[in-house]
């Protein structure tokens, strides 16, 4: 099987050619004073600027291609270590959209870490979210909608504009493991969602309510069904642990 390898080295002109960022700075996370607890901002977006906080390159990956789990990454262990923490901010054009702005991250990091990387497929434990078999239950969004969480909790989240890209990410986050959009469905969608965490915090419900799974099913006419099959992996052959300098 024929392997993708891209890097610094090889890629060359057609790194050069790629969408990249006006001002952009990555930085290894500073050090936190003796008993003060870390926040972690995983990846956002406001306008045209994108941030990550406290982030291994695993989770820096992640961000930037799409993927919802850590099992969606391979490579040398210490970048998914806490250890090797970095911040990123970083500005591009006006009218950048969110998929531009994730296309410019890739080069920076890229760029900053001297990556190189491959796609192969291994078997991972997932869940695979397609569109149930009484059909669908949420609608299309509306253009005009804002793009953003209206509402989020463990329990309960909603918002007028999620791609399925966005909520297959949400969802593994919930579950621990990662989650593969099957649904064949494009655009955002409004979703609604509720259901009875698995280890509730504070005093349980009087009347408890629906697992994910259940939810899902009933809610908005998608179907969550465990696997453990090939899925494509991203591999790290090589990356730098001190990035380039700004």
């Amino acid at each position: 099987m024929r392997r993708l390898i891209w890097s610094m080295a090889i890629a060359g002109s057609a790194l050069a050619q790629r969408p990249a960022f006006e001002v952009a700075s990555v930085k290894p996370s500073p050090a936190l004073p003796f008993g003060q607890s870390l926040s972690i901002n995983l990846g956002a977006v406001h306008h045209n600027e994108l941030t990550l906080t406290n982030t291994t390159l695993c989770e820096s990956l992640r961000f930037a291609y799409h993927l919802v789990s850590d099992d969606q990454v391979a490579g040398p262990g210490w970048i998914k270590e806490r250890e090797f923490r970095y911040d990123v901010v970083a500005k591009g054009p006006a009218n950048a959209t969110r998929a531009q702005l994730l296309e410019m991250l890739q080069t920076l990091l890229d760029e900053r870490f001297k990556l190189a990387m491959h796609r192969e497929p291994r078997v991972v434990a997932h869940y695979e979210l397609a569109v149930a078999k009484g059909g669908l239950k949420i609608h299309p969004s509306k253009p005009d909608a804002p793009d953003e969480l209206k509402y989020w909790r463990v329990g309960h989240f909603s918002s007028q504009w999620m791609p399925m890209d966005r909520f297959t990410m949400l969802l593994s986050r919930q579950l621990r493991q990662a989650v593969i959009d099957k649904t064949g469905l494009a655009g955002p969608y409004d979703i609604d969602l509720e259901w009875t965490p698995d280890e509730p915090s504070g005093a349980p419900a009087e009347e408890p309510g629906p697992s994910i799974f259940s939810a899902i099913h009933d809610q908005l006419g998608l179907s969550l069904d465990a696997r453990k099959s090939p899925i494509e992996v991203l591999v790290v052959d090589r990356a730098e642990k001190a990035p380039v300098a700004n």
